[in-house]
């Protein structure tokens, strides 16, 4: 009698460990419903407009896109020269620019991105940072950075002695290739002085 007791108590244990096992399964699954959250994020394209453009103002920059949907969600921005220079199409969040922009003043602008339920006011998703850039077009010349350079050389000074450096700059942007290069050349006196590239 005392072994069929035993071995029925080892049949039972793996049914109930099995339930257990079922159980503490259920408990996790019902707790990862329960915990999970909709993922929101913002999206949108780089923004970036280039300098001076002649068509018609206003100028598309890009847009603003949140993930979340809402029947009542406008966007609205908020930073440097927002509503002022820079607008959003509050239903679709198309950016415009009603300035033409020179890069020489102003490189880049830093706004903030926002998404509200227009029926309250409230905040539908944490506002975001973006950056609009202005892309340079090589629109100066390079200009002397003062009047006159005073030179001086003895006389009977071999060929190639140094006589003076001048030097001249350019506002556009030197990482663009070629925008902000500057060469020197002698207009009056060639026969005499010659000016390398280094001015």
């Amino acid at each position: 009698m005392g072994h069929l007791i035993l071995l029925f108590s080892l049949f039972l244990a793996p049914a109930f460990a099995d339930g257990g096992s079922q159980k503490s399964n259920q408990n996790l699954c019902s707790t990862d419903v329960r915990h999970k959250r909709q993922k929101r994020d913002w999206i949108w394209n780089q923004m970036h407009i280039k300098e001076e453009i002649d068509t018609p103002l206003p100028h598309h920059v890009g847009k603003i896109t949140s993930s979340v949907r809402n029947n009542n969600a406008k966007y609205i921005i908020e930073g440097e020269y927002a509503n002022t220079i820079f607008k959003v199409e509050e239903t679709s969040g198309d950016v415009y620019a009603f300035e033409r922009l020179d890069r020489e003043k102003k490189a880049e602008y830093e706004l903030t991105a926002l998404i509200i339920d227009r029926t309250n006011n409230r905040s539908l998703e944490r506002p975001s940072k973006f950056i609009i850039k202005v892309y340079d077009i090589n629109d100066n010349a390079p200009v002397f950075v003062q009047k006159v350079f005073n030179g001086s050389v003895p006389e009977m000074s071999p060929v190639g002695t140094s006589v003076t450096k001048v030097t001249a700059v350019d506002a556009d942007d030197p990482t663009v290739s070629g925008h902000a290069t500057v060469t020197y050349e002698v207009t009056t006196g060639g026969e005499y002085f010659t000016i390398d590239d280094s001015g």
